[in-house]
């Protein structure tokens, strides 16, 4: 996890670890698909961590290791994205747009529709897809669990419509064009699709267990013992697969596979106000929507940045740092952090009492 002296973040060292939604670097050839008709639209972002991509091309903005990946899927109305399973947590959270998640490998085991700020965790060893079902472009931000998340297996079908329009992939997940003529397959060891009994691995839940695995915007419900709640701030636990050191019952997502992390949506009214604090574990924010004033303590000094909607900021570890909504409208965030156990907020001048006293 991050550890860096407080000392040293200056604005220039802080806006490192903020990326912008306009500076977003999209690769428009991650993965086997990018080729297959319907799927050629899609633009896949890799924000913190290595990712998944399968490309080369792939530009990561934030290298350093987290315990936990985010990543990022923009599509326009009707682009899809083939189907493929994990090894670790992948967590759809939506940021624009509207979606339906296709489960098994040939879309035959039902669906899932969701839209903006709703949140879906879809288990591990299993085959999902998705597709944008509106007009426009719309926005997946998505959470992927552990420092590796290791490489997508594809569906059968996706190695056979990539193989017709030039593409192959090598063992390990590297992609290999076979139109430029410029290609050596001799030494290559090639991919291949999941066997019957990998397939049998593979099965999906029940429609029935995945709804667990979803939770609506409108559903997400704030938790008054949460250390950070006070006049005018909410904070919601999404996913959340324990009870936590610092005042959350599990869920309304557990999930029955490892997240290694815990997801939180936080709400600040106009003018709110969360003080200066420190957390023992690493903390990703995105702002779903609205702008949030973030400011930080240094040794000898404070600093601050302004984040607005579809922005993504790593807050390091031990750094003193507060939120406030100057803005005329509520401030939505979303907040990944590191652990499935966080632990309580460090305040800079005052007990967790003597704060809520403070804002009653």
């Amino acid at each position: 996890m991050p550890h860096t002296n407080p000392s040293t973040w200056t604005q220039e060292a802080m806006r490192e670890r903020l990326v912008r939604y306009a500076d977003l670097q999209a690769c428009r050839t991650a993965f086997i698909d990018t080729r297959t008709p319907g799927s050629t639209e899609k633009e896949n972002f890799t924000i913190v961590g290595p990712g998944v991509s399968e490309s080369p091309d792939q530009h990561v903005h934030i290298r350093e290791k987290h315990g936990f990946n985010i990543g990022g899927a923009r599509q326009p109305f009707g682009c899809v994205n083939s189907q493929h399973s994990h090894d670790t947590a992948e967590v759809f959270v939506v940021h624009t747009g509207h979606w339906r998640l296709h489960f098994g490998p040939n879309k035959e085991d039902g669906s899932l529709d969701i839209g903006p700020g709703d949140v879906a965790s879809v288990p591990i060893h299993m085959f999902r897809g998705f597709s944008k079902l509106d007009e426009g472009k719309g926005f997946l931000w998505m959470p992927l669990g552990q420092d590796d998340p290791g490489k997508v297996t594809w569906a059968p079908a996706v190695f056979k419509a990539a193989e017709d329009h030039g593409l192959k992939l090598a063992k390990g997940g590297k992609l290999i064009d076979t139109t430029g003529g410029n290609y050596e397959l001799r030494d290559v060891e090639l991919e291949t699709p999941p066997t019957g009994e990998a397939l049998e691995q593979l099965k999906t839940p029940s429609l029935d267990r995945l709804a667990q695995c979803l939770v609506r915007g409108m559903d997400m419900q704030p938790n008054p013992d949460s250390p950070l709640a006070a006049e005018g701030v909410e904070e919601a636990g999404v996913i959340v697969p324990q009870t936590t050191s610092d005042a959350f019952p599990a869920g309304p997502i557990l999930g029955w596979w490892p997240h290694d992390f815990n997801l939180r949506r936080l709400t600040l009214q106009t003018g709110a106000y969360i003080p200066l604090h420190a957390r023992k574990e690493v903390e990703v924010l995105f702002v779903q929507s609205g702008t949030v004033e973030i400011c930080w303590r240094n040794a000898d000094s404070e600093e601050s940045l302004v984040m607005g909607a579809g922005d993504t900021l790593s807050m390091p570890v031990g750094v003193q740092h507060s939120f406030r909504n100057t803005a005329s409208g509520p401030a939505v965030l979303f907040v990944v952090r590191g652990t499935e156990d966080p632990r309580m907020p460090v305040f800079a001048s005052a007990s967790v009492s003597e704060l809520r006293g403070a804002s009653a």
